[in-house]
């Protein structure tokens, strides 16, 4: 058998991205349960540091307003819940396998807050997120952002797998379309972005993509064996794109693995905290311009915003609000 596997290595965070993509995080806490507020109770302030963290909320955990430029922003909640609030007025609570794609283009100020909505029982949250650069032409373009429901995003379950389909086709199955400045609503850029899962004994065949397109597997639960070759736990591999891996689960652990894929823009990177650009100049003008007048007015009484007792929802800027389908 021919082997995909080209290398491998241990994961360090956060997971180094292969052009476009910048890297991926992999957020997991186990919260307690919450104080009536989406908070944290006193008596367990002092448990911080074992097995969750408040990042930089200080009643709500999560990350209170900041500014993003020039890229993109894939934020896939497995488990628990996101407020999501920006300075165009947008806003969502999504979570339990939905996934928010946020372009920030020329500029946005999003705070993404982790509710305790639970009082009554643990509140475990499970999310990853993915920064996606932008070609040079998109990152001027008008910040945007799609929500993708979980009852709407395409899911294979076959062999003892299941691959969830967030982004590039996979086989015959496609994916919801991107925001339309993403480098990924362009087909030809082959890219995609799959949540593979393969229980004990199960197999899975990734389809084949051309010889232009990377391709990187972070495998963060359970030892996977690719075309053979075995590989363990916390590693990410870099697979040969033009061959059709087959992934098995031989192990007693379910096995699971986050696969990225594209064809590289091939531009200048230039990246200061939450701004990318392509010149120093770009970013000279972004720092310049962010801290002079910011990216719009921060329109909720808080840097932390959450969203009460509301279920999942979006509201867009321009006062359209959508929620979850519902499925029998």
């Amino acid at each position: 058998m021919t082997k995909s596997v080209v290398r491998s290595k241990p994961l360090a965070s956060p997971w180094q991205g292969l052009d476009p993509f910048l890297f991926a995080v992999h957020h997991i806490d186990h919260y307690p349960a919450g104080d009536g507020r989406l908070g944290i109770r006193p008596e367990d302030r002092a448990k911080a540091g074992q097995g969750w963290q408040m990042y930089h909320g200080q009643h709500v955990p999560g990350f209170p307003a900041h500014p993003h430029r020039g890229f993109e922003t894939v934020s896939i909640v497995l488990k628990g819940y996101v407020d999501h609030a920006d300075s165009l007025g947008g806003a969502a609570r999504y979570g339990q396998g939905d996934v928010q794609w946020l372009t920030t283009g020329g500029g946005v100020e999003h705070g993404e807050m982790f509710p305790l909505v639970n009082t009554d029982g643990p509140n475990t949250m499970e999310m990853f997120q993915i920064w996606l650069n932008l070609p040079p032409e998109g990152k001027s373009a008008k910040p945007d952002f799609s929500m993708f429901w979980a009852e709407d995003i395409p899911v294979i379950e076959k062999d003892g797998a299941k691959v969830t389909v967030i982004a590039g086709a996979f086989g015959d199955v496609k994916p919801l379309a991107p925001p339309s400045a993403s480098w990924a609503a362009n087909a030809d850029n082959e890219l995609a972005i799959w949540l593979v899962d393969i229980d004990k004994g199960g197999t899975v065949t990734l389809p084949v993509a051309s010889d232009q397109s990377l391709r990187r597997g972070y495998i963060f639960k359970g030892v996977a064996t690719f075309d053979g070759d075995v590989q363990p736990a916390s590693h990410l591999v870099d697979l040969d794109a033009t061959r059709s891996s087959v992934i098995t689960n031989d192990g007693e652990e379910k096995v699971r693995i986050l696969i990225l894929q594209s064809r590289p823009i091939e531009a200048p990177v230039v990246m200061r905290g939450p701004f990318v650009l392509n010149t120093n100049e770009q970013m000279i003008e972004t720092v310049v311009r962010y801290q002079s007048e910011g990216f719009g007015r921060w329109p909720w009484p808080t840097q932390a915003h959450t969203h009460g007792d509301e279920g999942r929802f979006i509201r867009y800027p321009d006062g359209r609000r959508e929620a979850p389908p519902t499925k029998i």
